[in-house]
């Protein structure tokens, strides 16, 4: 199974921090809605692909030492056109070498921006007396500050899904604050079940950072991923 490929892999070089692109292939393996991106190791293979791909695109550094690509300077978004990737490309490579100068940069990924939504962010993370336990919240940039989320022990039941979405502070923007569109309120319950079902078939995750995810009236899609392995024993 890819699944399995992509964590042994990780593992049997000592590595336990899955990057994005790892991330979203794990997810997507497992039927998680993610957006499609690559991974381009030149800026013209990136002005290429920005043409490909249609614009907007974003920019992210790739590497499996940097967790906070935007804490560096390693993400660009709303790039409108080649010589804005161009110009993206070597300003990341720049700026996180300045910033993070010994880290190993295996490239850069590139993706088309997601038209705007709701971000909202769901988790995983091991407890030490209750074991895996799922989050969900608002999410972003700022949702270390805002820390509006909602928590529940795997497995969650259907009735707990819906729970931890509509308890959070921030309720009322799925719902449509001011005019804005409703998200898909189910949706989200099945990503919640989905990520419960998926912590629990795999033991060897220790947590999952998918933030943001951009909840739509129709759908959701993970923009961004975060996975980490337990350490080899």
């Amino acid at each position: 199974m890819l699944a399995d490929a992509i964590i042994d892999r990780a593992r049997n070089t000592g590595r336990v921090f899955l990057n994005e692109i790892e991330s979203k292939h794990l997810l997507g393996s497992a039927g998680f809605c993610t957006n499609d991106v690559r991974l381009v190791t030149s800026r013209d293979e990136a002005a290429l692909l920005g043409e490909q791909l249609g614009y907007p695109v974003v920019l992210k550094i790739i590497s499996n030492e940097i967790f906070h690509k935007s804490d560096v300077g390693g993400v660009k978004l709303n790039l409108e056109n080649s010589d804005q990737v161009v110009k993206a490309y070597n300003d990341i490579l720049a700026t996180v070498k300045s910033k993070q100068p010994d880290a190993v940069i295996e490239g850069i990924s590139i993706q088309r921006m997601a038209r705007p939504g709701v971000e909202v962010i769901l988790g995983m993370f091991k407890d030490q007396q209750f074991g895996p336990v799922i989050m969900f919240g608002i999410g972003g940039e700022l949702v270390e500050i805002y820390k509006d989320v909602s928590f529940g022990i795997v497995p969650i039941p259907r009735r707990h899904a819906y729970q931890m979405i509509t308890e959070i502070k921030g309720y009322p923007l799925l719902e449509g604050y001011r005019g804005r569109e409703p998200v898909n309120i189910q949706m989200l319950e099945e990503m919640l079940l989905k990520l419960s079902d998926f912590a629990e078939q795999n033991p060897l995750i220790k947590e999952i950072d998918l933030n943001p995810v951009i909840a739509y009236n129709k759908d959701a899609v993970i923009v961004d991923a975060r996975i980490i392995l337990e350490a080899s024993s």
